[in-house]
């Protein structure tokens, strides 16, 4: 990927602020320029390099016509993940992640399979057919409930290329879950985060939206390159 990351964007964005130092992880020293203020400063030179990294790996994966599972749960970042994802073309939770969306594929492919049946039966006009208007809500709300906790993975493959995490600590589980399955793991950490169990870092604030937003719009050309290159690669072949 040719690097467009601009180190102004991320100063203006607050990108560089970290939290207390009290509640700093030591793995994160490599990383920390100064302290000001009683709150750790990240240093924007790494953040860039680790920015660079991890997205020309996402480009790759994307070119590799592999999914990307986006995740972040955290309120600053759920509506910018959906709208990312529902950009992008890609997998995301940004409601809340449920026990084994990525372990236990089997059992929440069910609850999938279930929620795309009853969608195709309300669509056609079989379910109207057959219930009266209660029932018809009924179904509606279960439609609506079960696309709170499964419509952002409803199209996702059974083994994605890579996750991306916007909070490690916050979706702790599913880093723990993607490590399990060795699935590459992006994210951003923060200065009370552990960068070693991630694989590619970038150490950042993961709590400002202007920062959330910005990683975003870097993410969302990286996943478009790797994916015209798949266009490329198609046309070629035809």
């Amino acid at each position: 990927m040719s690097s467009n990351v601009d180190i102004k964007k991320l100063l203006e964005a607050g990108a560089h602020f970290g939290h207390k130092t009290s509640r700093w992880h030591p793995k994160m020293a490599p990383y920390i320029h100064s302290a000001r203020g009683g709150s750790h400063i990240i240093d924007l030179n790494h953040t860039v390099e680790g920015l660079e990294n991890g997205l020309a790996f996402l480009t790759k994966i994307a070119s590799e016509g592999k999914s990307i599972l986006l995740v972040g749960t955290k309120r600053q970042s759920a509506d910018i993940v959906k709208k990312l994802a529902e950009t992008a073309g890609e997998p995301y939770v940004s409601e809340r992640w449920l026990g084994g969306m990525l372990t236990n594929w089997n059992t929440i492919s069910t609850q999938i399979k279930h929620l795309k049946d009853l969608e195709a039966k309300m669509e056609s006009g079989e379910l109207a057919s057959k219930y009266n208007k209660l029932e018809i809500q009924r179904f509606q709300e279960e439609i609506d409930r079960l696309n709170i906790l499964y419509g952002g993975i409803k199209n996702m493959p059974a083994k994605v290329g890579a996750v991306f995490a916007f909070d490690i600590l916050h979706d702790a589980n599913a880093v723990k879950e993607a490590r399990k399955l060795h699935i590459p793991i992006v994210a951003l950490v923060d200065s009370n985060a552990d960068p070693s169990l991630v694989d590619y870092p970038i150490p950042c604030n993961d709590d400002a939206i202007k920062t959330i937003q910005l990683i975003a719009d870097y993410l969302k050309q990286a996943i478009e390159q790797g994916k015209a290159k798949v266009k490329v690669t198609e046309e070629v072949a035809k």
